[in-house]
């Protein structure tokens, strides 16, 4: 609790300089989690000549998937990203903490994409209402997480090793939290393990049966109405 007091106590800059150190450290500048395993499935469902609202687009490497042809703006808390995201695509950018702030007014985007967002979130209930409130009508919320309980990360636990080595992720989502919170939010839910091996030659992909992928897939990729 305490560290959550001193967390939203934090100015915007000072909760920047943590997150631009931690891109920098990790490598995260010209890094996709899971390579591009995300990027056909954005740009299938998103398609063409909609306006998108990219959330934590840190320096667009996954942005350029789906900007082509879109109306696209990417908002992220570290501002050298945003410069690099700027640098690579030209798009409209903003500068946000999303913990504390939101910029954007009502049924404004078509679509809204939120990957490697949310589990750095605290409040995750009254982001999902700014979103939908944020979406037009028939909008699309598009997103990922880490799936944190698949079976390589059960094992780490097992065996008192730390299976979650981001200190900066503040959540943890299974396959059924996640789809459990966004039901309340949205009619329709699909969520895609990708990511991950079963075997050291068998990777995960969308025609992995659903039990199998939710038990190795390392991220978890959804798209919601």
């Amino acid at each position: 609790m305490g560290f959550v007091v001193v967390f939203f106590r934090m100015e915007k800059s000072a909760l920047e300089s943590i997150y631009a150190k931690h891109h920098k450290d990790k490598g995260r500048y010209g890094y996709l989690f899971c390579g591009g395993a995300r990027a056909p499935f954005l740009k299938e469902w998103i398609g063409t000549g909609k306006k998108v609202l990219d959330l934590g687009c840190r320096d667009g490497m996954l942005t350029q998937s789906f900007a082509e042809g879109n109306e696209v703006m990417g908002a992220d808390i570290d501002q050298k990203a945003l410069d690099l995201c700027n640098q690579r695509l030209g798009i409209e950018t903003r500068w946000v903490d999303l913990n504390q702030e939101w910029c954007w007014n009502e049924a404004s985007f078509d679509c809204i994409v939120a990957c490697e967002i949310v589990e750095h979130l605290f409040f995750l209930e009254p982001f999902l209402e700014k979103a939908v409130k944020t979406l037009k009508k028939g909008g699309l919320f598009i997103g990922s997480v880490p799936n944190a309980f698949r079976l390589r990360n059960r094992w780490k636990f097992l065996w008192g090793q730390e299976y979650e080595t981001d200190e900066t992720h503040v959540r943890r989502f299974s396959f059924q939290k996640l789809e459990s919170v966004l039901r309340l939010y949205f009619d329709t839910v699909e969520i895609l393990p990708i990511g991950g091996k079963m075997l050291p030659f068998a990777q995960v992909t969308e025609k992995v049966p659903e039990r199998l992928g939710r038990l190795f897939g390392k991220d978890l990729l959804w798209k919601a109405m």
